[in-house]
């Protein structure tokens, strides 16, 4: 039987996070969908805004106002379950970001694609817990460092991204390569021994969660096995009939196979997973001129990058797919059909 995730003073009745995923992937119908089958459901705010009225006049606007919508309406379908929002630390709004879910109501806040250094501070006074993606043991090691001296705290969860993850990776492309499973299992086990040793300093349990090829329940006993003490899961929500992504898009993940996975170079200065397509081997003969700047990275000049995110995921997830990005986990070949949040959740706890 699994055990509920305790996350502070907040509870989840099954230990299954659903990753966030933008532009657009994951919003509200997904997320409040596996919060109320008792996982956390996690909106992401990558452009979140991208279908509000006036997005191209006014972004900022428009991703402050859906931010605040789809964490309401996520937490209505919720059930009393528990809603989070994924904001990338490579955001030029990040601030804004964190303190808009705040204001929203946000249960938990997961920060990657770069070190979520001020985080601790944005969201003093509110009952928002918090969670750095780590990689590696030294990732861990120097943001709860951070943490513990800079704000006399330490995080409320930690979620652990493997190499078979999907969209921005916490690796080189050299360390993909090289890195196989039974060598990351090993640094799983070091990170979770990392996260003890805040744990213990601040007396406090700090839950740790692994992400990256999570498929079946397999894969979930075997992160259990580890130590882990849930899972987050991403590519196989997608597959699912509340993704709030169009369903060509879902389609793109069916269709599949293991050969059209690729890592990219991503304008958000990071590796990435996604599908091979029409896009991607245009932009690698050639840079795709950007015809206007959205302000969405903190480090991005458009002059320099190949082409823009924010135009080439938006184009993806509305159903575009040859002509946009789709980022995906390393198993998306697995995927043959669209399931249901419901049935997903079932299988990976069938054991």
């Amino acid at each position: 039987m699994m055990e509920n995730l305790v996350i502070g003073n907040k509870s989840a009745r099954l230990p299954i996070i659903q990753g966030g995923m933008g532009v657009g992937v994951s919003l509200s119908k997904l997320a409040g969908a596996v919060a109320a089958e008792g996982g956390v459901g996690v909106i992401s705010t990558a452009q979140i805004g991208y279908g509000e009225p006036g997005f191209e006049d006014d972004p900022k606007a428009c991703n402050r106002a859906a931010i605040e919508k789809h964490v309401k309406l996520a937490k209505e379908q919720a059930d009393g379950g528990l809603v989070g929002v994924n904001i990338m630390a490579a955001l030029k709004d990040y601030e804004e970001h964190v303190r808009t879910a705040v204001k929203a109501g946000a249960d938990l806040i997961i920060s990657g694609a770069g070190l979520p250094v001020v985080l601790p501070k944005l969201v003093e006074g509110s009952d928002t817990k918090i969670a750095p993606i780590v990689s590696t043991e030294k990732a861990a090691r120097v943001i709860l460092k951070l943490w513990e001296r800079r704000y006399k705290r330490t995080a409320d969860l930690v979620v652990i991204e493997g190499p078979q993850a999907g969209g921005h990776l916490g690796f080189s492309p050299e360390e993909l390569k090289k890195t196989d499973a039974a060598a990351y299992d090993s640094e799983i086990k070091k990170i979770i021994a990392a996260v003890k040793e805040y744990g213990d300093k601040f007396g406090q349990k700090i839950p740790v969660v692994t992400a990256g090829g999570i498929f079946t329940k397999e894969d979930v006993m075997h992160a259990f096995s580890l130590g882990a003490d849930g899972v987050q899961v991403a590519s196989r929500f997608v597959a699912t009939e509340e993704c709030d992504a169009a369903l060509a898009y879902k389609e793109a993940y069916i269709h599949a196979e293991e050969s059209d996975v690729t890592i990219i170079q991503s304008p958000v200065g990071m590796p990435g997973r996604a599908l091979n397509n029409d896009f991607l081997r245009q932009v690698h003969e050639q840079r795709t001129k950007v015809r206007k700047c959205y302000g969405c990275l903190a480090k991005c000049n458009p002059a320099e990058i190949p082409y823009c995110i924010t135009d080439a995921l938006i184009r993806a997830v509305k159903g575009d797919v040859e002509n946009g990005l789709v980022f995906c986990g390393a198993k998306v070949g697995k995927i043959k059909e669209i399931s249901t949040v419901h049935d997903v959740i079932q299988e990976l706890c069938s054991y």
